[in-house]
């Protein structure tokens, strides 16, 4: 592959989704962006050694895996808050940890399926991956090329054999890491879960749980969000390390946060929907008392289970907006 023109073109028909599977390798989406570059530099310089044996697609993979695993090998897993610490200390003050890495979210409209070109038509299998919060933080549980092997092969669908050679491995060695790494990850799976669904859109019962929770944001009710959440609620909102669990203690914190005439009174909200990781999502944006206009504050990523909120990772990251194409500031 000398054509230089043709290999821009065909390096990036894959960006999207190669950006994909480098996040669920890194659990970071600044990290998978730079990831991605490595991954078309790598392939430029060793472009005049593609000889053809495999698709195009299957050879970027194979740039993009081994990239994540060299990267990995200086890098510690990427977490969300249940996992370094007890429930929230009422009694302990509140602080942001620069010192953790913390799982990222994922915008939806950069995770488009891919349509198949007719000389690649595995490129079909993408449609049936998921980038469930959950599935990304319990993969961050097992090594690197544990991670790399389910996720090629579980994942993308690929043999054990590719796999194998994508990570200049053996079929024996795929198989074994497969089974430890599966035995892992069940040890990881939300309660009531046997397994591991591809991404479905979020139902329209979904979408009137993130609306009536938007709105009852934006009004300060505290009392309408207690009908829309579950008994064994979580919360979290990295990169703070504390969190919630179980109804009382989020109605509790949010009675505090929500209230003018509390010390703690994080301002007025204004919310707007938004998708990450395929599930539904709300983005906040705040306004303090003595500020003119609404500041971008976080990105909720919700799973919801029979009708009920089970959960929110609240992404208190406001660089990220603008990739979610979110606006920079609200008037209103």
């Amino acid at each position: 592959m000398r054509d230089d023109e043709g290999f821009t073109e065909l390096a990036e028909r894959h960006r999207g989704e190669l950006r994909v599977h480098c996040y669920r390798m890194l659990g970071s989406f600044d990290e998978a962006e730079d990831l991605v570059q490595e991954t078309f530099l790598r392939a430029w310089k060793g472009r005049g050694g593609f000889q053809g044996r495999s698709s195009v697609r299957a050879w970027l993979y194979r740039i993009a895996t081994n990239a994540c695993l060299d990267a990995l090998a200086t890098r510690s897993r990427r977490v969300l808050p249940h996992h370094v610490g007890p429930p929230f200390d009422p009694g302990q003050p509140q602080r942001a940890v620069t010192d953790v890495s913390w799982l990222q979210p994922f915008p939806d409209r950069l995770w488009e399926p891919v349509a198949p070109h007719a000389d690649q038509p595995e490129a079909a299998v993408v449609a049936k991956e998921t980038l469930e919060l959950a599935f990304l933080a319990a993969i961050q549980h097992l090594p690197p090329r544990q991670r790399a092997v389910v996720i090629l092969h579980d994942v993308l669908g690929w043999p054990a054999r590719q796999t194998a050679q994508a990570l200049d491995g053996t079929v024996a060695s795929v198989n074994s890491a497969l089974q430890r790494a599966r035995t892992t990850l069940r040890g990881h799976l939300p309660p009531g879960r046997a397994d591991w669904a591809p991404s479905t859109p979020p139902t329209d019962e979904e979408h009137r749980l993130l609306r009536r929770y938007m709105s009852a944001a934006e009004r300060g009710d505290v009392a309408e969000v207690a009908e829309l959440l579950a008994e064994d609620v979580r919360t979290t909102m990295p990169p703070y390390p504390m969190w919630l669990a179980g109804r009382p203690a989020v109605l509790a914190a949010l009675a505090t946060s929500w209230d003018p005439g509390s010390p703690e009174y994080v301002g007025a909200f204004r919310m707007l929907p938004t998708r990450a990781n395929g599930q539904p999502a709300a983005a906040s944006y705040v306004r303090r008392p003595e500020e003119p206009s609404y500041a971008p504050f976080a990105i909720s990523v919700m799973s919801v289970a029979k009708d009920r909120i089970v959960e929110i990772t609240a992404f208190h990251e406001p660089a990220l907006f603008p990739v979610f194409g979110l606006p920079a500031r609200l008037d209103r």
